[in-house]
């Protein structure tokens, strides 16, 4: 354009006729353009609530008076790079567990599940129950601040020192349980991992019982300081619900 209108003379209009040109379009000048206000209102709203996404930050600047475009808005959060990662959605494996029958004898399918609760401190702490379904007797209940899956595999192991390895466990999908250390571990002394449904509790109604007992009768009747006065309260309501009897029959019903 400029080099015709120079070169040869020609007209701005007759210039933009020749290149299809509107000469509104040839006259205009960008301006610059000035984020400065945007991204400091982003910053700030990304400092005081990191977990806003952008529909929300822009709901607030909207409701604080300024008139940005939504398209503007969004280029100078994304250049700012305050997109939030979604975290993928956890896909398991296709679950068929066995139908919740009582076993005729003990040690052919045994339950176990995870709690949370509270110290009066306001630390909290993880309880891993395991029972076994023939009778609901109380295998152990492991009590610490963090259970990792090692602590699962050695807290099985130390009652199969004198229970014997069951058959099957059934458990949920909590990351510990779906662990290739516990699936490893399993496989070695030639147990199944019963795996209930995602959001199915009910397919592991066994353990679901024993967790409301236990919280009834220990964990919501006393305020505790310390874990060791957890520990302590729980073996002494377990011993005195499962008996001391060797006949497994004889197993208190507060616990069933």
């Amino acid at each position: 354009m400029r080099y015709a209108i120079e070169s040869y003379r020609f007209s701005e209009r007759r210039s933009c006729c020749i290149f299809g040109i509107s000469r509104t379009a040839y006259r205009y000048l960008a301006l610059p353009s000035d984020d400065g206000a945007i991204q400091k209102h982003l910053r700030q709203l990304a400092e005081d609530k990191p977990r806003w996404g952008f529909e929300k930050m822009f709901q607030r600047l909207k409701a604080q008076g300024h008139k940005w475009n939504h398209k503007r808005v969004y280029r100078v959060y994304c250049e700012l790079s305050l997109n939030l990662r979604k975290k993928p959605k956890k896909r398991f494996p296709s679950r068929n567990p066995k139908p919740l029958i009582q076993p005729l004898v003990w040690n052919i399918c045994w339950s176990m599940d995870f709690m949370r609760d509270s110290l009066a401190s306001g630390g909290t702490f993880r309880t891993l129950n395991i029972i076994d379904d023939f009778n609901r007797e109380a295998l152990g209940i492991e009590i610490d601040l963090s259970l990792p899956t090692e602590r699962v595999i050695r807290k099985l192991e130390l009652i199969a020192e004198w229970r014997g390895y069951p058959k099957y466990i059934r458990i949920d999908n909590g990351p510990e349980f779906i662990s290739s250390k516990l699936s490893q571990w399993a496989e070695k002394h030639n147990i199944d991992l019963d795996f209930i449904n995602p959001g199915k509790p009910a397919q592991n109604a066994y353990i679901e019982r024993f967790n409301r007992t236990y919280r009834e009768d220990v964990l919501d009747m006393y305020l505790f300081s310390d874990l060791d006065e957890v520990r302590d309260r729980t073996t002494t309501s377990r011993d005195t619900n499962n008996g001391c009897c060797d006949n497994s029959h004889n197993v208190l019903k507060k616990w069933e």
